[in-house]
């Protein structure tokens, strides 16, 4: 059994190790010549945590991941903490450690992994056409692949979404504009160890511990769609943004450096529950596209890896019978994700200012118990607990 795979993205490359880790063998094809990952870090929680240790990698992401030890709000203006607790009950109740991690390791990670000199790229997806038999894929250049099945992993702006859903859902915007990079840790800004937010007028400053002494940083602002901004007055733009914050979030734009800094229009799709039509499945962002507020983007991609090989691996009535087992197995779970992240994007980027002044007053009286029950049960939705 053969499946072509398209896409190198962390859906895609889990979805080849995973299938290669039951004896389904892979070829796996990219459209860029060159993998440059968007954003710069992305956070593992324990369910993907989990999924990447039963693909043989634990040693790997642990390896690669940051220390984050406890969690902090802090208020805008003063900088003093609304709340701050340890993740410590989060880890003894699921049985696994967070790792936020640079993105781009995370992706050498498991391209590494796979092989990367086994992987296509160059190859941009044009058509694909199926029978009882399998399936045949046309790339940019006129090249061809065949296989049993075929995975998109192809993101969110997939090629092949269009095809399994005979219709092209639009993707909507969430009302937010999110800058994100690196920086080198310092304790005047946030301490080493923790996951710590600034909150306040709707918008968030938040740095997560990252490998090699690094934090990650993301500032969010609502604001329009299209607004003409560049690298060269992104502090200045930053500084206006936030102007009557406290000197730790001042002191982050003054060490940020614009080059190497991103900027992002952060979008959803609408939840659908078609991910496959016959041989054709779409996996990762291309079947559930989501805003980055609860963090389970990339798990989500690497839960359907898992679940997706283990169907086929155990299930005996056909490849299209097991593609459909993996379709209800994981719609109904990433339709919740993506419904969790748009309620609580919505909430924090206050488009309902009340809400969020609530969700402000409650951060005060918070000890972490309310937040970290909401974290494992999400956590706890995974495939493997």
């Amino acid at each position: 059994m053969k499946a072509i795979i398209i896409g190198a993205g962390i859906g895609g490359m889990s979805s080849a190790i995973s299938l290669e880790n039951k004896g389904i063998s892979t070829e796996v094809f990219e459209a860029v010549k060159e993998m440059k990952p968007v954003g710069a870090a992305i956070s593992i929680w324990p369910n993907g945590v989990k999924c990447l240790n039963a693909l043989g990698m634990g040693d790997k992401i642990r390896a690669i991941g940051g220390d984050m030890q406890s969690m902090a709000y802090y208020d805008y203006q003063h900088g003093t903490p609304l709340t701050e607790f340890s993740m410590k009950p989060l880890v003894q109740r699921v049985g696994e450690r967070p790792y936020p991690v640079v993105r781009a390791e995370l992706q050498d990670m498991l391209i590494n992994h796979y092989g990367k000199s086994r992987i296509h790229f160059g190859k941009r997806l044009v058509n694909i056409e199926q029978d009882q038999h399998g399936v045949t894929v046309t790339f940019e250049d006129g090249a061809q692949a065949k296989g049993d099945f075929l995975i998109a992993a192809d993101g969110t702006h997939s090629v092949a979404r269009p095809y399994v859903l005979e219709q092209s859902p639009p993707r909507r915007y969430a009302g937010y504009v999110n800058w994100n990079g690196l920086v080198t840790v310092d304790e005047a800004i946030a301490p080493a160890a923790q996951w710590t937010t600034y909150v306040g007028e709707g918008k968030r400053v938040s740095l997560m511990p990252v490998s090699e002494n690094r934090f990650y940083f993301f500032f969010d602002v609502p604001l329009p769609l299209g607004l003409a901004e560049d690298r060269l007055t992104l502090k200045q733009d930053l500084k206006k943004y936030f102007s009557g914050w406290c000197p730790a979030v001042h002191h982050l734009i003054d060490a940020l450096d614009p080059d190497t800094t991103n900027r992002v229009e952060i979008h959803d799709i609408e939840p659908f529950d078609t991910f496959v039509k016959g041989r054709v499945a779409l996996l990762g962002d291309a079947a559930h596209s989501t805003t980055p507020d609860i963090g389970q983007g990339g798990c989500a991609a690497i839960e359907d890896a898992v679940v997706l090989a283990d169907i086929l691996h155990t299930h005996s009535l056909g490849i299209e019978d097991s593609l459909q087992r993996y379709q209800q197995r994981r719609t109904v779970r990433t339709r919740d994700l993506v419904l969790k992240a748009r309620k609580r994007c919505d909430v924090t980027h206050a488009k309902d200012p009340q809400l969020t002044d609530a969700w402000y007053q409650e951060l005060r009286s918070e000890t972490g118990e309310r937040i970290l029950a909401g974290m494992c049960e999400t956590i706890e939705g995974g495939p493997l607990g």
